[in-house]
């Protein structure tokens, strides 16, 4: 390898004047560094640590001979789980409510920013915004419990004003055909006040004169939001779609658990229950950690690859 030059009239390489530069950069710049110095702490114990755990997958793990004293299985768990009767189930279940609830809920928040946007009265901006943050501040156990009510056979406001159309009542949550649009529509109806500040904070940044501009020729506002406002939030609408589609399987179990009985488990038992009542209830950590393991390597595989097709397609990615 060619040796490194040297610096012009100091007689220093160039390897020390990188050290010297950036030594005079932490210099400066040190109270950023510990700021950020808990962030990286809690990740490291909290994401990176646990890592170490994973191992277990590959282990017949029990308490008593600890991590590494269990016997090694290698693939053995993961085989269990693939040729198991609740393999295709499970994935059914999993995949088809988060496929339902990006396709239904992802344009949600889009489209009410685009409204939003859109209104020129600040009090009805501000007052719609409000009704619709405020559900994402109740607690998961409060919204089922609410969902459980509404939905009741004989006093549920949907039963009741199904009756009042001549109609009988239907007990929802008994139905696995019902369980993932209520499933989704209540998550919708949670999240989309939340989801839209993000977009109503991508539209603040539309250069106001090309929007001046484009109503002087005379666009009308749906061609403005198409031709201006679209594309000006699209990078911001890649970033999240490909977050949201690399987490295809990671659908959460406290909402599903908190809905979840015996008549409507066909429809509702996803990765993460079966995960809980296997792994916390029946003590099979290994088997567990070996399907949560499955679960994280199949979501960094479908982020990968629609990362992939996002910089393809629009030039916007993650990296």
């Amino acid at each position: 390898m060619a040796q490194a030059t040297k610096s012009s009239g100091k007689g220093l390489t160039a390897r020390d004047n990188k050290e010297i530069a950036f030594k005079k950069y932490f210099r400066d710049y040190w109270q950023l560094y510990i700021l950020v110095l808990p962030a990286v702490v809690f990740i490291a114990i909290f994401a990176y640590e646990p890592m170490y755990g994973a191992q277990i997958a590959f282990r017949n793990y029990t308490a008593k001979a600890g991590i590494w004293g269990s016997e090694w299985v290698g693939l053995e768990h993961f085989k269990r789980f693939l040729t198991s009767s609740n393999f295709w189930p499970l994935i059914r279940n999993t995949v088809g409510i988060s496929l339902y609830s990006l396709i239904a809920g992802f344009p949600a928040p889009i489209i009410l920013a685009f409204m939003l946007n859109e209104l020129r009265s600040s009090k009805l901006r501000k007052t719609i915004q409000m009704i619709t943050y405020a559900p994402h501040f109740i607690s998961t156990v409060a919204i089922c419990g609410l969902i459980l009510l509404f939905l009741q056979r004989e006093s549920g406001l949907f039963n009741l004003v199904r009756m009042a159309f001549g109609k009988e009542g239907i007990d929802f949550m008994i139905e696995p055909k019902y369980f993932k649009t209520i499933y989704v529509v209540s998550g919708i109806w949670q999240g989309l006040g939340w989801g839209t500040i993000i977009y109503l904070a991508a539209l603040s940044g539309v250069d106001t004169q090309i929007v001046e501009a484009s109503i002087i020729d005379g666009a009308s506002r749906i061609q403005k939001i198409w031709y201006i406002d679209l594309p000006s939030i699209l990078p911001t609408i890649v970033i999240l779609l490909i977050l949201n589609a690399g987490s295809i399987l990671n659908v959460g179990g406290d909402k599903i658990l908190l809905l979840q009985n015996a008549l409507n488990m066909e429809s509702s038992d996803v990765i993460s229950t079966f995960v809980y009542r296997l792994g916390i209830q029946n003590a099979q950590f290994s088997y567990t950690t070996a399907i949560g393991l499955f679960n994280s390597v199949v979501n960094f595989i479908l982020l990968t690859a629609v990362n992939y097709v996002a910089k393809k397609l629009t030039g916007s990615s993650l990296w």
